[in-house]
């Protein structure tokens, strides 16, 4: 192995250990989001009941422009995290 190639495996290395959400989709951001903040679906009742979030979280729905922006606001970062 290069040097190169050893360089740029550490890089990527620590982009992703340091830079998570920079290829997440938005259901990953949210979830990081939560475990960085220590919020529990129960605490996002803003963007809907406990039953609406955790069909956001696996999936099964998506955010809705509202919901976007609400996450955005929170969390302090760009609506197209979650898009």
């Amino acid at each position: 192995m290069e040097l190169v190639d050893i360089v740029g495996k550490l890089i990527e290395d620590f982009e992703a250990e340091h830079h998570p959400l920079l290829n997440a989709t938005g259901v990953q951001a949210l979830k990081f989001l939560m475990q960085q903040h220590g919020i529990k679906q129960s605490d996002l009742h803003d963007i809907g009941s406990q039953g609406v979030v955790s069909e956001i979280l696996a999936g099964k729905r998506e955010l809705n422009i509202r919901q976007v922006r609400l996450l955005s606001e929170r969390f302090g970062v760009s609506p197209a995290t979650f898009v």
